[in-house]
């Protein structure tokens, strides 16, 4: 029985993996935390992103899922990563009014500054004084 070689440099993914990483993307868009958790414990990457570049968390925030978000914080996804158009996950979730998004990615480190446009400019553009107070605690807004 002979193996046949794997995929190459520049070589497309097997059409499983690409049906895998399709459903975890789901996943985080649809809110379900328990399954994700469990396949990013099986050995999907936590920071795993679509060809936009969006990772797990940023399509978990910007779809509204808190607790999508605190379990792939859990598991060591990156809160900061930037997808390919400069936006932060925390930045998407002010955009969207999804306050407790924003407090889990604020929980979980997220920078409020990252990003174009960052989190605090987006909160101020649409007068969300009160995401701006979890934003810069410090900030007297």
């Amino acid at each position: 029985m002979s193996e046949q070689p794997g995929p190459g440099p520049g070589d497309e993914a097997p059409a499983d993996v690409a049906e895998l990483a399709g459903r975890v993307f789901e996943m985080a868009r649809n809110g379900d935390a328990a399954s994700l958790a469990a396949y990013v414990d099986a050995g999907v990457p936590a920071n795993l992103t679509n060809d936009s570049g969006d990772t797990l968390v940023m399509l978990a925030a910007y779809h509204g899922h808190a607790e999508v978000v605190r379990a792939l914080v859990a598991r060591g996804a990156d809160v900061n990563r930037l997808n390919d158009r400069g936006q932060s996950p925390v930045a998407g979730a002010v955009f969207k009014g999804e306050d407790d998004v924003v407090r889990a990615l604020v929980d979980g480190g997220a920078d409020p500054v990252a990003g174009h446009p960052t989190a605090v400019d987006t909160a101020r553009m649409f007068g969300r004084e009160d995401l701006l107070t979890v934003l810069s605690p410090s900030e007297k807004t």
